[in-house]
């Protein structure tokens, strides 16, 4: 890709995330700017271009990758969609940044992998949590030995869905919704990226208490073995209103407590326990879309990779579609490995 020319993303999907985070971390790129957006609906497209600023607005996907000016597209649409999406993406010669799960099984987001492979574009998956300062921090202190072997981690990821993304997430089995393919799977995917570890067996238990309809899940608890030996505790809900979230580590000689760390925003502080006592850890808060899109567009001219590529998104996906397993059986679930 040409860096003499500004680089048009166009926007598959008129979502939240893409209103209150994409945006403007595509802008904050030099050189990149957002030039159209596609909806299913074209009266929704023509008010979210309006309302952002945005030149070109289509009522199909089609549409938009027939756009010259779009070089590039961020999937932001429901988790169903992604799989046809991006391949037609690839088709048309876009790159493409795809929202967490890259789709509903894992075959179907390796044949995504491969599309965008054989054609030249890259793909990678938009794990925002990966970008954190915090856990960034964490993997630097796992890595250097600052707790010693790691045995141990618990995630606490139970939150409000708030009422305005009360909607597919909690009804429509068919999109792909509830907590795990929502939450599990960014945890799955922090925990990966802190260790430098693969989870190869889940257990779980669900629960839908208030929110979820249609058989899906508003809450679970689950656990995770790696192949280093960690063991992994989960807890994710939509339904929970004034808890903290965090995760810790715990290992031979020390913890790690991170606290308000499972967010979109760039906040949350970090604590260093061992035998000299507790250690508050100094960490430089940065936007977590901001530095994910940076990443990209850097991968995009073949100058690294993305911060959460493709197969980070195979591999995240596939263990949390292990946990879902794990709690319909009631029984473990192995995670096998994965040829890519």
């Amino acid at each position: 890709m040409s860096t003499n020319k500004s680089i048009g993303w166009g926007l598959i999907g008129a979502s939240t995330i893409a209103r209150q985070h994409m945006i403007g971390a595509i802008r904050a790129q030099a050189g990149h700017q957002v030039v159209a957006v596609a909806s299913s609906s074209q009266a929704r497209a023509d008010a979210f271009a309006t309302e952002n600023a945005i030149d070109g607005a289509y009522g199909s996907v089609a549409a938009l990758l027939a756009d010259p000016a779009v070089d590039v597209v961020y999937i932001s649409t429901t988790n169903d969609l992604h799989h046809d999406q991006v391949l037609a993406a690839a088709a048309a010669g876009k790159h493409v940044l795809c929202e967490k799960p890259l789709a509903l099984q894992a075959g179907d987001a390796i044949e995504m992998l491969h599309a965008c492979r054989k054609a030249g574009v890259v793909l990678a998956t938009n794990h925002h949590l990966r970008n954190a300062a915090t856990h960034r921090k964490i993997q630097e202190l796992i890595k250097g030995g600052a707790i010693g072997k790691p045995l141990f981690a618990r995630v606490f990821h139970a939150v409000y869905l708030p009422p305005h993304l009360q909607g597919w997430r909690l009804d429509r089995p068919q999109a792909g919704g509830g907590v795990i393919l929502d939450i599990t799977v960014h945890d799955v995917d922090t925990l990966r990226f802190t260790l430098g570890a693969e989870p190869v067996e889940a257990i779980g238990m669900t629960q839908s208490a208030s929110l979820a309809k249609a058989g899906l899940e508003d809450g679970v608890m689950a656990v995770l073995r790696f192949d280093n030996g960690v063991l992994a505790q989960l807890h994710d809900a939509f339904t929970v209103k004034h808890a903290e979230t965090g995760i810790e580590y715990h290992g031979e000689t020390g913890s790690i407590i991170g606290r308000d760390v499972m967010t979109q925003q760039a906040v949350g502080e970090i604590i260093l326990r061992n035998a000299d006592g507790e250690q508050l850890i100094p960490v430089e808060h940065e936007n977590l879309y901001a530095r994910g899109v940076a990443a990209f567009c850097a991968a995009m001219l073949g100058k690294g990779q993305p911060a959460a590529s493709a197969e980070d998104g195979v591999r995240s996906l596939t263990a949390a579609l292990a946990v879902v397993h794990a709690c319909r059986t009631g029984q473990a679930q192995a995670i096998a490995p994965i040829s890519m």
